[in-house]
């Protein structure tokens, strides 16, 4: 059949009672493959029906690394007796840090500081600000000081985790706009700590908020770059860890050039993400006086190595030297707090638990047992600063 529609042609297939007929045996055969499978497994992969004839588990990878733990060398993991011994330890350790996060520039940059905006809220000042942090990078950061404290304020580097940036820890919401409801998982923590005193300074690290390539940010306000970026530190024998520690050390160069900040008094939190580039800074930067990880705390097994995380979390070659609990127990013997969510699914709780009492077995070591506490709170994976924050307002006092 031909139908005609001005000058073209178009041919329609003609269908006949044998196609028709050939459909419906489909159909009907369809549905008896469907009832015949009914109660069957559903298929899991090409060793179905070999589960005798092979051992499963030397097909799990994460069991795989799991063995690997159980024989990894650790060889600079804590062992000192003696406060001497603890101290040759961190000397040691340290070092040992710093190279395999990437290590710091030779000579630092000019920060060549600017201040973008000046904001007064009903109970803090806010200033928007950037620096140089290497030739060609620059950090944005937020200075928020209290109005009811007098300078010199002790000032608490707040670095943001996973998430829209550091917008989420000072009071802007997803359109750009004020809030003034602190809001999870963050709760504007960056506010929280000028509420209790201290000066915020919330830097937004690479590859959050507006650190991001256009691409990445093309795909909306919470789509972070970690990869490629962290993916192309490693190329360089780098690590995002590395990086992103540099620009918290720069920070507090920052703090150095400004007259109402006590370079003195220094603290660092940050929860998540933020907490974990808190716990290599204090390990390499001694300038940092106390610290607080809010749901980070746990050991490089149960967290980065059993369940999927962001390539940023990665150091190579770590577990050959130490565990998690040795990376945060070189801030002994000053202040650390530790915070975990009973119900933290990625960073889960028995391991925040067990790393935090080896954390404070270095502390004893050094004669600062009371220097290291840990709060376990009815909640996921989320800011609390319940304990937290008065702990670093009373030993940065």
């Amino acid at each position: 059949m031909v139908v005609m529609s001005g000058t073209s042609k178009t041919s329609v297939p003609r269908v006949t009672r044998r196609d028709l007929g050939k459909v419906a045996l489909a159909s009907v055969a369809a549905m008896e493959a469907a009832k015949a499978l009914q109660g069957q497994p559903k298929y899991s992969g090409a060793l179905d029906g070999f589960e005798d004839k092979v051992d499963a588990a030397a097909f799990d990878p994460v069991l795989y690394t799991r063995k690997l733990h159980d024989a990894a060398p650790l060889r600079m993991t804590f062992q000192a007796k003696t406060r001497a011994e603890a101290e040759r330890w961190q000397k040691a350790l340290r070092a040992k840090v710093l190279e395999l996060i990437g290590g710091f520039p030779e000579k630092r940059a000019p920060l060549q500081p600017q201040i973008l905006e000046v904001r007064e809220f009903p109970g803090y000042r806010r200033e928007k600000f950037v620096f140089q942090s290497r030739p060609g990078l620059d950090v944005l950061g937020y200075l928020l000081t209290p109005n009811d404290a007098k300078p010199p304020y002790a000032p608490v580097i707040a670095i943001p985790g996973h998430g829209r940036g550091v917008d989420d820890l000072v009071g802007i919401d997803p359109q750009g706009r004020d809030r003034t409801v602190k809001v999870d998982y963050e709760y504007d923590y960056a506010v929280q700590i000028a509420e209790h005193g201290m000066a915020a300074v919330a830097i937004e690290p690479m590859a959050f908020g507006c650190r991001r390539d256009p691409l990445t940010k093309s795909k909306g306000l919470t789509q972070t770059a970690c990869q490629p970026s962290a993916g192309a530190a490693l190329l360089f024998g780098q690590t995002m860890i590395g990086w992103r520690v540099y620009d918290i050390s720069r920070t507090i160069d920052w703090i150095e050039t400004r007259k109402e900040l006590d370079p003195a008094r220094v603290g660092s939190m940050g929860v998540s993400g933020g907490g974990t580039c808190t716990l290599f800074a204090a390990a390499v930067e001694t300038r940092i006086r106390a610290a607080f990880a809010s749901c980070s705390l746990n050991t490089f097994r149960d967290s980065i190595m059993s369940l999927s995380h962001c390539i940023d979390n990665y150091v190579p070659g770590i577990l050959n030297w130490a565990e998690m609990y040795d990376v945060a127990g070189l801030a002994a013997p000053r202040p650390f707090f530790a915070e975990s969510g009973e119900k933290d699914a990625i960073f889960p709780i028995a391991a925040s638990r067990s790393s935090f009492d080896r954390v404070k077995k270095i502390y004893e070591v050094f004669g600062a047992g009371d220097l290291a506490e840990q709060e376990v709170f009815d909640g996921p994976h989320s800011f609390w600063g319940k304990r937290g924050l008065p702990f670093l307002a009373k030993h940065l006092a």
